[in-house]
């Protein structure tokens, strides 16, 4: 592990969005095999991050691609969260696509290292990432989770998110079955 997650000394937390990201050309070359890594290690671990088993490097360089792409032009907002120089986390949300639908965005991931977590890493993305969408004129953030992920849910609660529906034993991941969560934070509200 890293020392600078796991040491006593609590080294300062550093959220970037994509064009501060993009601006440091060090960060930027390893961000996507840094989040590959918290990812793989993630999912091996029972995470429920949408895969079952660890995706591969070329699956995160894409999706993490499209998501830089979208950022571009305001249809996404991406956070990395930074230990010095080393990746403890990020997220992410994306519009959605039809043009009915653009004023709204779903929170698609908040990934957090192993050792980073329970040090208000996963917060302070959430809370990046909800006033970025704040700022981009987005009515209402909505997610999804996995019903056994109570952390996860309990943040989501405690920075407004509401729960609007449950598909009970949705999610398959092998025997075992899980309650698909459905959350949405209403923007409109908070102006």
């Amino acid at each position: 592990m890293d020392p600078a997650l796991t040491s006593g000394v609590t080294a300062p937390l550093t959220l970037l969005d994509a064009g501060e990201l993009a601006s440091d050309p060090e960060l930027e070359a390893g961000f996507a095999a840094a989040a590959h890594g918290i990812l793989a290690d993630l999912v091996r671990a029972g995470a429920a991050l949408g895969w079952v088993e660890p995706p591969t490097r070329q699956e995160v360089a894409e999706l993490l691609g499209h998501v830089r792409c979208a950022a571009r032009s305001g249809d996404a907002a991406l956070r990395a969260a930074y230990v010095g120089r080393r990746l403890a986390g990020f997220g992410y949300w994306l519009r959605y696509a039809r043009p009915t639908h653009r004023p709204h965005a779903d929170l698609e991931k908040i990934a957090v290292a192993a050792a980073a977590q329970g040090r208000g890493t996963g917060r302070a993305l959430t809370a990046a990432l909800i006033a970025d969408a704040r700022e981009a004129g987005v009515e209402v953030l909505t997610l999804d989770a996995r019903g056994d992920n109570t952390h996860a849910l309990r943040l989501y609660r405690s920075l407004g998110f509401t729960e609007y529906g449950r598909l009970p034993a949705f999610v398959a991941v092998g025997e075992d079955r899980y309650d698909k969560v459905f959350c949405m934070l209403d923007l409109r509200r908070e102006s």
